[in-house]
């Protein structure tokens, strides 16, 4: 129930703090999360940034912000085209999923193949033996740590989908 809670304050936080941010995924990267004053985005700004983040990449990830400390909490905005996608599992985070626009397959479980290790995530080219869930516009997804998950089909056009990382206690 925490982690639901979390989640929610992070996503209408999330909303405001995109705005002074810069381009999608290209460019410098954005400046700390300013924590002593909110912010407004807009829907034009978001999908602005959107725009620039291109169609000639997998995933294109932007950070919206980060809450500091020894576990930070991270939002970001990813443009995700119909390409092959890396698997993942986070095993310190859980990792919550909103579909802005467009519709994709997630898997969960199995078992990741061709894995590999970054700290505390593993990566692979896919998953084996896990189930596969259909996602369009609007929906949330949470994916607990440990879990693997990965974008086995992705709609023509591509997805934007805000992730929200959420650390375990």
């Amino acid at each position: 129930m925490r982690i639901l809670v979390t989640a929610a304050v992070l996503l209408v936080f999330a909303g405001s703090a995109f705005a002074q941010q810069p381009a999608a995924g290209r460019g410098a990267p954005p400046p700390p999360t300013d924590l002593t004053k909110g912010t407004v985005m807009t829907d034009a700004d978001l999908h602005a940034a959107i725009a620039r983040a291109g169609s000639d990449r997998p995933m294109t990830s932007t950070r919206v912000f980060t809450l500091p400390g020894d576990r930070p909490y991270a939002v970001a905005v990813e443009h995700r085209m119909p390409m092959p996608q890396n698997a993942s599992v986070h095993e310190t985070e859980a990792e919550l999923f909103y579909l802005i626009d467009g519709s994709a397959t997630m898997v969960t479980g199995g078992k990741l193949v061709g894995e590999t290790r970054n700290g505390a995530n593993l990566s692979g080219t896919a998953i084996e033996g896990g189930t596969p869930t259909k996602l369009g516009k609007g929906d949330f997804f949470m994916v607990p740590e440990g879990v693997p998950h990965w974008f086995s089909q992705i709609d023509p056009g591509g997805i934007n989908v805000m992730s929200v990382h959420l650390p375990r206690k």
